[in-house]
């Protein structure tokens, strides 16, 4: 699993950069994906978030996170049968996008750490890249019921690391 980490915010300690690499690889394996996964993630604050959530979601305020899935497939495109391609080639699936603002916000309305909050928002938006939504009742539970298990295995409560 490769990762690529952009901070645009200069507010993101190596830790907490750590954390977000690290969940993202604890879950990449917990899914079984292929190790030449790879996606990206860029922190950055309200105003950029913002502005992002406007022109691709059509919604002007900030969130916490936004995925773009490069396997999302779109009326009109090509679909791409991933199962033939060599597996020895780098598979990019998609970038996640982090509010560093909405995340230290969210962390104290719902009274847990910041790390917390990190860890849920990257671990999230990294299961939008691999399918997982929340749009119909049965799509939730089965997307918050593996977020659940996720935090819990890999030790990340609602006060931060178990």
């Amino acid at each position: 699993m490769n990762i690529d980490l952009i901070d645009e915010t200069n507010q993101v300690s190596s830790e907490h950069a750590d954390l977000v690499e690290e969940i993202i690889v604890f879950t990449s394996e917990y899914l079984s994906l292929p190790e030449q996964v790879e996606c990206s993630v860029t922190f950055v604050d309200n105003k950029r978030i913002q502005e992002i959530n406007k022109e691709y979601r059509g919604k002007d305020m900030p969130t916490d996170v936004i995925s773009f899935a490069l396997d999302d497939e779109v009326d009109g495109e090509v679909a791409i049968d991933l199962e033939k391609i060599d597996s020895m080639f780098p598979h990019h699936i998609g970038d996640i996008i982090i509010s560093i603002d909405r995340a230290r916000e969210q962390a104290q309305e719902l009274g847990h750490s910041f790390e917390r909050e990190l860890g849920f928002l990257a671990l999230h938006g990294f299961l939008h890249l691999n399918g997982y939504d929340h749009m119909t009742p049965e799509e939730e539970v089965e997307m918050f019921s593996l977020q659940k298990e996720i935090l819990k295995t890999y030790g990340l409560g609602r006060d931060g690391r178990a």
